[in-house]
């Protein structure tokens, strides 16, 4: 009986025991949620306006790429002596509007802690000053030539190959911006630190042809796209391709039209709109969505933006007349090309003569993989063109004063240089500086502060020619300046 007793007591105490540990864990586990994987909607201001959206909102690429937010605050404050140039983030030519916590493109959500990211607008944000005085104009869904995206990518490697970056120094970084509490320090020092430092180094290797002793660097406003595809989607080993290009402007997706042959991307490497934007998002993301449904619907979303979208005017005076007889030029010596059924479609390399370097980063093989990669993550799209690259797109021509430099790879600074025969287009220049020169249609590109500002551009380093497109330069000075006039109004 006393034994029976003593039984049924040491079960009723295991039964307590094992109850209060289910709960211990339960609440372990549901604050484990909370700190590392709750996800809080970006707040109001930036979901509900379809430019702050485009400009801030979240394309989930925090899940994976992103950076926890102190972290990511202190960097330029640990090290500067791995910036560009003074000035934090903003010595990497980002678009960063007054007022604004973050440069446009950068995003900032909370999946169990803060977390910074990029989207489609970091590139895709265009700046322009009418006199060195003056602020900036920003134009959403235009190229942003003031963008030092390689010394961003590597910035980060260099910062986590850097001893310094170890929890007591960032830590001892973080203290001084911000009063975190104990749980918080604790999970900075021992978890955030060492993964994000982990994280970065294990995309060493992917950043290598950054570090080519053979090639130049891209300069702003320019991006070496398909290596970059090679190297994060396909894993490919590196090789001697090189091709940077302009950012593109992403204005009025809706006029490429699949159906009647036409291409997008550069080299016409892609089949369609939504393609080439579920792939961009797909490179910032890292790694699979987490979830499909939440992904496409954002892409969609981002896809009817960019329909939309329309080139901005051009911001100063126009002569009307001379305009009128521009046009008339323009479609005598323009018009087979950029504004008839060949728009869009691709010219042969050898009809252009333009360098060739960026198209020969890619190949069949390539555009295979890399769509096979999309498949086996459920997301449907017709993909990249699998079969051989012969040449480049002829581009639609709408907000052309905007996109200055010229030709795919920027090689060009102005208009009015590129109706010159390349011999007598500008061999060096810089690039990235934004006070606007209506006179050459294009942004100044020598000068001290442009020289100060601006990245070195020279068109006998590897990708960089810019020879080719000699189209309109054998014209009278008269023609060429009408003609000038005319393409300020597309």
């Amino acid at each position: 009986m006393k034994q029976s007793s003593v039984c049924r007591s040491c079960y009723r105490a295991l039964l307590t025991a094992l109850g209060i540990f289910v709960i211990l864990a339960g609440v372990l586990a549901a604050y484990g949620w909370y700190k590392f994987f709750r996800e809080e909607a970006q707040p109001a201001w930036i979901t509900q306006d379809p430019d702050m959206r485009f400009k801030y909102g979240s394309i989930g690429a925090e899940n994976d790429a992103g950076i926890p937010y102190w972290i990511f605050y202190v960097l330029p404050r640990m090290f500067p002596d791995k910036l560009p140039g003074p000035g934090g983030y903003a010595s990497f030519g980002v678009a960063w509007e007054q007022g604004q916590e973050l440069p446009i493109g950068f995003t900032k959500k909370t999946i169990g802690f803060p977390r910074v990211a990029n989207t489609c607008s970091v590139c895709h944000t265009a700046s322009y000053r009418v006199s060195e005085d003056s602020n900036p104009v920003y134009v959403l869904t235009g190229p942003n030539h003031t963008l030092n995206l390689e010394a961003f990518f590597r910035f980060l490697i260099d910062c986590a190959k850097d001893p310094r970056f170890n929890p007591d120094n960032m830590m001892a970084e973080i203290r001084l911006v911000t009063d975190l509490s104990w749980v918080d320090r604790l999970i900075y020092r021992f978890l955030l630190i060492p993964i994000t430092k982990k994280r970065l180094l294990e995309r060493e290797s992917q950043f290598a042809w950054l570090y080519h002793p053979a090639f130049p660097e891209w300069g702003r406003g320019r991006d070496d796209a398909m290596n970059l595809t090679k190297y994060f989607m396909i894993r490919w080993p590196m090789d001697d391709s090189f091709g940077p290009t302009d950012m593109p402007s992403v204005w009025n997706l809706g006029k490429y039209k699949a159906d009647q042959g036409m291409r997008m991307n550069f080299a016409g490497d892609s089949h369609d709109a939504y393609s080439v934007v579920i792939d961009s998002a797909l490179g910032l993301l890292g790694a699979p969505p987490k979830d499909n449904e939440v992904f496409l619907k954002n892409i969609r979303w981002m896809l009817d933006y960019l329909v939309a979208a329309r080139a901005p005017a051009y911001p100063f005076p126009i002569d009307p007349a001379l305009a009128e007889k521009g046009k008339a030029v323009f479609d005598a010596q323009c018009a087979t090309c950029h504004a008839s059924a060949r728009t869009g479609t691709i010219v042969p390399v050898d009809e252009v003569g333009t360098d060739r370097n960026r198209m020969d980063t890619w190949n069949e093989r390539a555009a295979r993989e890399a769509n096979e990669v999309v498949q086996k993550m459920g997301i449907t799209r017709k993909g990249l063109v699998e079969e051989p690259l012969t040449g480049y797109v002829a581009a639609f021509l709408d907000g052309i004063w905007l996109r200055a430099p010229y030709l795919h790879n920027g090689s060009v600074p102005s208009l009015k240089d590129l109706l010159e025969p390349p011999a007598n287009r500008p061999s060096v220049f810089w690039r990235g500086y934004d006070v606007y020169d209506p006179e050459r249609v294009g942004f100044r590109h020598d000068g001290e502060e442009a020289r100060r500002i601006g990245t070195r551009h020279d068109v006998a380093a590897k990708g960089g020619g810019n020879q080719g497109h000699e189209f309109g330069t054998h014209l009278p000075p008269g023609e060429k300046a009408a003609l000038l006039e005319y393409l300020k109004t597309l």
